[in-house]
């Protein structure tokens, strides 16, 4: 299949038409062309304005639910969600039922989504069944695909079996992913501690649950020499420690999420159960920090943390409601609206070259000859966030009824299209 695409704006910082307005011609699953005009037969011939495209970006922490929670989401429609929301690849977190921490899971999980349009690549569990009580057969998973180590929104509480983990990780160069959160400290609380949590009523988790485990996280991969991501930070002083550790040398990284950057804890007022995350929103103050943090670096990548629920699980009581929304279809558009001021090249290092990097990912370009594995995006667009155009499942989302700025168009993975949630092949 011959596809043209007509007029993009190429974003991609290996290519050397990088920043320039092309024409793409892809065949086979391969960029056969780039030129300023190609005039070539197609079968299908796409012309967008305000056509921005770039390596296929990549979401570092999702949940799709499958085995065992498919009525919240399944591989298909999760796969079709990231696809709508402009990934071409997604790392699915391990909390399902069974626990992918064995080969055979891991397996089950690739087998499965081998002809979906994303690729889709399991995070293998740290511990077995979750339980922070055993480390995992990680080696095993790791010659089976799983891309890197984590047990999910469960976090590690235990130093020593973490430490364990981060030296057994360090033989094959593997990455452990950490939600950073002590769960004995707050242990009660339903959102951020502080003026508003007091105003509504509602137990308060203070940002030194995350913090202590950051500090504490740091000083066992110093000890180690090992690798780890830090996702969901949403604490200024938790960044002020990786900042510290990044300037040291260690190999820390971390990501933050387009909702912790978007709402505050003040957007609680109405009780929306769809606001109740893991960790929760923060306020103001920190949220202009998590924003400057984006901006000059210290963030490597953004993840999405893509959590859906069933109806059930979100219109209750706030108290029994369960924590997580839904994102990978708002996250270009949640981040763009977020923080304006943002380039696009730095939303492609933080889609793309962030994530690619920090788990080895294959480094894909916008060049002739390379594997058409492509992201695409209308800074100048706009994204209207209805029930009825979410592909995921689920659909708890805070963003419903938001109009956004910026629109995520699509993906192209090989031999798969989706462009503005039609799939073709």
């Amino acid at each position: 299949m011959k596809i043209l695409f007509q007029q993009a704006t190429i974003i991609d910082r290996l290519s050397p038409h990088n920043g320039q307005i092309r024409d793409i011609l892809i065949e086979q699953g391969h960029i056969k062309a780039i030129a300023t005009d190609l005039r070539t037969d197609a079968d299908r011939v796409i012309r967008h304005a305000g056509l921005h495209v770039s390596p296929g970006w990549v979401d570092i922490f999702a949940h799709f639910c499958d085995p065992g929670y498919e009525y919240k989401e399944t591989l298909q429609t999760g796969a079709y969600a990231a696809a709508t929301g402009g990934f071409t690849d997604v790392f699915v977190i391990p909390n399902t039922r069974p626990v992918i921490d064995s080969k055979s899971q891991v397996e089950y999980i690739r087998s499965k989504s081998a002809f979906l349009p994303v690729h889709i690549r399991p995070i293998g569990a740290l511990t077995k069944g979750l339980e922070g009580k055993d480390l995992a057969e990680m080696y095993d998973m790791r010659h089976s695909g799983a891309v890197a180590f984590s047990d999910g929104t469960s976090p590690v509480q235990s130093a020593g079996l973490l430490l364990k983990g981060l030296q057994y990780v360090k033989a094959f160069d593997g990455v452990v992913i950490q939600v950073p959160d002590d769960r004995t400290v707050g242990a009660g609380g339903l959102m951020n501690e502080g003026i508003i949590s007091t105003r509504l009523g509602l137990p308060g988790k203070p940002m030194m649950a995350e913090e202590l485990i950051i500090a504490r996280d740091i000083r066992l991969a110093r000890y180690t020499g090992s690798r780890i991501h830090f996702t969901g930070v949403s604490s200024p002083r938790g960044l002020d420690h990786i900042r510290e550790a990044k300037k040291e040398g260690l190999a820390v990284s971390c990501s933050v999420t387009p909702y912790h950057l978007f709402f505050t804890d003040a957007s609680l007022v109405q009780y929306d159960t769809n606001l109740k995350v893991f960790p929760p929103l923060r306020d103001e103050a920190a949220v202009v920090q998590l924003k400057k943090a984006v901006l000059d670096g210290t963030v490597d990548c953004i993840a999405s943390h893509h959590l859906p629920h069933e109806y059930d699980s979100k219109v209750v009581e706030f108290e029994y409601a369960k924590a997580g929304m839904t994102g990978l279809e708002t996250v270009y558009a949640a981040l763009h609206t977020a923080i304006p001021e943002l380039s696009s090249e730095n939303i492609v290092r933080l889609l793309s070259e962030g994530p690619r990097s920090i788990f080895g990912l294959e480094k894909h370009s916008i060049t002739e000859g390379s594997p058409a594995t492509m992201s695409f995006f209308d800074p100048s667009g706009a994204t209207e966030v209805e029930e009825g155009t979410l592909r995921s499942k689920s659909k708890n989302t805070a963003f419903l009824g938001q109009s956004l700025k910026g629109r995520a168009l699509g993906i192209l993975n090989g031999d798969h299209i989706v462009w503005e949630g039609t799939v073709t092949h």
